[in-house]
């Protein structure tokens, strides 16, 4: 791990301990009912002074009678809008769009139903195991992973000896298949600045949303190998703990995975390269990319070590295959 990564997860850290002191209010309402985790580049330790904060609330309850009452919810919401701006965050993205409020049995029971998608509920679910870290309510988030991993899980009972997490590791795959494509079909027919703006997130979403989803997949295929060939609900919480550049660094300890060593170093490596890379505030870059001053332009080096890494690791057993066919 280099400095850049080191500097990062420090100021990741202060930052998001600074804004659990502001919202004390906050979390008075949601104690024992409710929880809000960060996602992105802030959760991920990875986050610059000029990266928005991204999160998601969780009620413990029923649609129809969530513990986290819309009174609540709405100074919950205003906590967090105060604390961030006190704090120097940007504003929430889309305006406070995406600033919404899900139910646990939510996010569990739309797993492989047509509105899994539609109602946010899939990416709520699976950035939740990939790359969250608890904001309020850390009892009730704990609780959101273990029903989540439970419904993920559902055959476990039956198949303790030789558990391969199919269904989890099919979402993962969708997630990077399907979210960044989506989105770069979203850029036509737009005014320049909007397709300038979208082709610098997107170029940011293929490089972080291919190292959480393929290190979730790293660790996971490393653990079921050294695990005899099985994977328990306590096996993805371990993975959950740990950032997608700390999943790499722990597969850097097992002198076990030494093949897949070179591409893993090499992998961080020029991931600090990419967050260097876009270490401005957004209107700079997006004024560069208009003038044609700055191309950006997906790492396909980076993609490589990927598959070198997971060829390693795997090493063609029935996981790796599972993943790969």
């Amino acid at each position: 791990m280099g400095q850049l990564l080191i500097e990062r997860r420090s100021q990741a850290t202060e930052r998001i301990q600074r804004l659990q002191q502001r919202l004390k209010e906050a979390e008075a309402l949601c104690k024992g009912k409710a929880c809000a985790y960060i996602t992105g580049s802030v959760a991920r330790g990875e986050a610059s002074p000029h990266s928005d904060l991204d999160l998601f609330i969780v009620s413990k309850g029923t649609i129809k009678d969530p513990h986290l009452t819309r009174l609540d919810e709405i100074v919950i919401k205003a906590d967090l809008i105060e604390a961030t701006k006190e704090l120097g965050f940007p504003p929430f993205s889309g305006d406070g769009e995406y600033l919404t409020r899900h139910i646990i049995s939510e996010l569990t029971g739309a797993l492989g139903h047509p509105h899994d998608d539609v109602n946010n509920t899939f990416t709520a679910r699976l950035l939740l195991l990939l790359e969250s870290k608890p904001l309020l309510g850390k009892r009730v988030y704990d609780q959101v992973i273990s029903d989540v991993i439970a419904a993920y899980w559902k055959d476990y009972p039956d198949h303790k000896a030789d558990f391969q997490p199919a269904f989890l590791a099919n979402d993962i795959l969708r997630m990077w298949r399907t979210f960044c494509v989506n989105y770069e079909a979203r850029t036509q027919s737009i005014p320049p600045i909007k397709k300038a703006k979208r082709k610098l997130k997107n170029y940011k979403l293929k490089h972080s949303r291919l190292l959480t989803c393929y290190s979730a997949l790293l660790f996971l295929l490393a653990i079921f190998l050294l695990e005899k060939k099985t994977l328990s609900p306590d096996d993805v919480k371990e993975m959950v703990v740990y950032t997608p550049t700390e999943r790499l660094e722990q597969l850097l300890k097992l002198k076990r995975w030494a093949p897949a060593h070179d591409a893993l170093r090499e992998l961080i490596t020029r991931y600090e390269s990419f967050l260097t890379s876009t270490d401005y505030k957004e209107d700079e870059i997006v004024r560069k990319i208009m003038n044609g001053s700055l191309t950006l332009r997906f790492d396909n080096r980076f993609g490589d070590l990927v598959r070198d890494a997971m060829e390693s690791v795997g090493g063609k057993n029935r996981f790796h295959l599972m993943l790969i066919v």
